[in-house]
């Protein structure tokens, strides 16, 4: 199993930059940054410096979208960071959450992101693509192995999961339940099949907060608590949106995700992703402990464990807490080794 680290990019960027390269010398393999260009900073800027002082870490953003940049940008942005420092680059992309709703617009369609994805990953790795109706090329992107660009899809509901199981280098799920885990990479692996792709050829990423306690006492385990509960509040914009399409008892989408917004009222974006949200005190103490990884490094060992038996390939550590460098040391000391 690969891991990987993921941040907001807040200032000063330099600090990004430094847990990136704690996160290398621990054994993380890639590093994931937020993209909502009026909440943090670019994060482009920051990765090229990130890969500028890393070896071998895989850059990339968790997660882009196909509307706050033209594709061809987006394409252009990738396949100079891989020219400058090698095929060391992931597109990870959705149909956009903060970065588009914090300015005033709507996430794009599933079409719009399926077209998007196809015309970055041509463009990127060298080749011709159509956008808006016009033909591009990038002429200076060489192609070959030194050009590939990975696209990973981040979604849950049934039309996201098919497309990433037909087009999608990868999925990335952005919560760490067991049960939700299973039934959506299932999802993913039968589209790809029923697609004529080798289902074990799509990448599975989940994506979750980890916070390391010294102990399972209440006290430990409360604080983790507190300081994830932000999380339940993030994936909830996604599952609101699924339950008004689908309705909360479609079997479209398992209750199991779905049932624990009920008490959801709005969401400030002013707060997203930062531990002490004001708006999501709707989020249980049960869907803390099942999206999130808390508790000593056995507790986060163990479900690493079953997370990989069910084709998880990478755990993304969210380390939007009070103890990221402290989670990092955790992981590279005892946790990574354990699933090595």
């Amino acid at each position: 199993m690969d891991f990987g680290l993921v941040l907001q990019t807040d200032p000063p960027a330099t600090e990004t930059v430094a847990l990136m390269r704690r996160a290398e010398q621990h054994g993380f393999r890639y590093g994931w940054t937020f993209d909502s260009a009026v909440l943090w900073q670019e994060p482009f800027v920051i990765h090229s410096r990130i890969l500028a002082e890393t070896d071998r870490l895989i850059v990339g953003p968790m997660v882009t979208n196909p509307a706050t940049r033209a594709w061809e940008v987006t394409a252009s942005t990738f396949a100079t960071l891989n020219e400058m420092y090698g095929p060391r680059t992931v597109c990870g992309i959705g149909r956009g959450d903060s970065a588009l709703r914090v300015a005033g617009r709507r996430p794009t369609t599933l079409a719009r992101l399926g077209e998007a994805m196809a015309a970055i990953r041509e463009l990127a790795e060298g080749r011709e693509a159509v956008v808006d109706g016009t033909a591009l090329r990038l002429p200076w992107v060489r192609g070959g192995p030194g050009a590939r660009l990975p696209v990973w899809l981040a979604g849950y509901g049934p039309k996201a999961l098919r497309l990433a199981g037909e087009e999608a280098d990868g999925f990335i799920l952005q919560l760490a339940d067991p049960f939700l885990t299973e039934w959506m990479v299932k999802a993913v692996r039968s589209a790809a099949a029923a697609a004529g792709r080798d289902p074990g050829a799509v990448t599975v990423c989940v994506a979750a907060p980890a916070y390391v306690t010294p102990d399972a006492s209440p006290g430990a385990l409360g604080h983790a608590r507190e300081q994830c509960r932000w999380f339940g509040g993030m994936v909830g914009n996604h599952v609101a949106d699924l339950v008004a399409r689908y309705g909360e008892d479609s079997g479209r989408v398992p209750r199991e995700l779905t049932a624990y917004i009920g008490e959801r009222r709005g969401y400030d974006y002013a707060h997203h992703g930062r531990s002490g949200h004001p708006d999501t005190a709707f989020v249980p103490d049960a869907i803390v402990d099942r999206f999130c990884l808390i508790g000593p490094p056995q507790a986060h060992i163990d479900r690493l464990r079953r997370l990989r038996a069910l084709g998880v390939d990478q755990f993304a550590v969210y380390a939007m807490h009070d103890a990221r460098k402290e989670v990092l040391d955790a992981y590279g000391e005892q946790v990574i080794p354990a699933l090595s």
